[in-house]
């Protein structure tokens, strides 16, 4: 067995962001602690440029979001919320606009991402925080983790993809529930409403997070980006469709040298090596 690569630290333009990659996975770090990580001006947009960064660089097999301290992100800054609100002079149309390009370069470039994403969730992810965890494939949480909508306690309706997200991973009763009503749910609760994949102990959290992402970084790139594929077009196609849509991936897929090496492996009872088919 080889010895794990020392964590290789990259810049992200701001404290507030912490970068490293090990093993080809990128750890993406929200660092503001003492604020539960929420976003800011300067966390989010280099959580943005850290997202499209490692998901095109082909050296990175995976990405692991996490939070510094004991939450994951608490959503949006509500402090400052309505300080933003009366100084801006921007039209109703221009901030709209603007709102859905923050989305769409957030929730959306990870769900657009065609590599395996986890979130590690040490305590609470809240609003927008919820969405993000949400919005990547797989979430590993803490004992003592917690997620809540939030946007009705402070009138607001909700972004980033947290109704669609919600409505397809609980269920359009519990996504009702969970925006209406917006309790908080601990982690075994949202375990067993589908949105969190496994929960461990606190203490475990980011060495399992970690060993989780490094399999996947190792794993078949193409054949993973083409199973996300086929998951998404599952969302709205009918069923004759997927088959149709499954069919050209898995042609495709048998004819890489990920295949035949996965093929080998088998066949000699040894783990396969991806790391020269791509």
């Amino acid at each position: 067995m080889t010895a794990p690569e020392v964590a290789q630290a990259i810049e992200t333009g701001t404290p507030e962001l912490l970068c490293s990659v090990r093993d080809r996975v990128a750890i993406i770090t929200l660092n503001r602690p003492d604020a539960r990580n929420a976003l800011s001006d300067h966390l989010t947009p280099a959580l943005r440029r850290m997202i499209r960064q490692m998901g095109e660089d082909p050296a990175i097999g995976a990405l692991l979001l996490t939070g510094a301290g004991t939450a994951f992100c608490a959503g949006g800054d509500v402090k400052g919320m309505g300080d933003r609100a009366s100084a801006s002079e921007m039209s109703f149309d221009d901030k709209v606009a603007r709102l859905r390009e923050r989305q769409r370069t957030l929730t959306g470039a990870l769900m657009g991402l065609r590599k395996p994403i986890i979130a590690a969730l040490p305590g609470a992810a809240a609003g927008a925080g919820l969405a993000i965890a949400l919005a990547c494939d797989l979430r590993i949480a803490a004992e003592s983790a917690f997620m809540a909508t939030g946007y009705a306690r402070i009138a607001l309706t909700g972004d980033y993809g947290i109704s669609w997200l919600l409505t397809r991973l609980a269920g359009p009763a519990r996504a009702r529930e969970l925006m209406l009503v917006g309790e908080r749910i601990d982690a075994r609760r949202g375990e067993a409403l589908g949105l969190v994949n496994r929960v461990v102990p606190d203490a475990q959290l980011q060495a399992e997070a970690l060993a989780w992402a490094t399999r996947l970084a190792a794993g078949p790139a193409a054949a993973f980006a083409a199973i996300k594929d086929n998951l998404d077009h599952a969302l709205t196609a009918d069923f004759l469709s997927s088959l149709d849509h499954e069919a050209a991936n898995m042609v495709a897929a048998a004819g890489t040298m990920a295949h035949r090496e996965a093929v080998r492996a088998f066949v000699e009872k040894r783990p396969p090596d991806f790391s020269r088919t791509s």
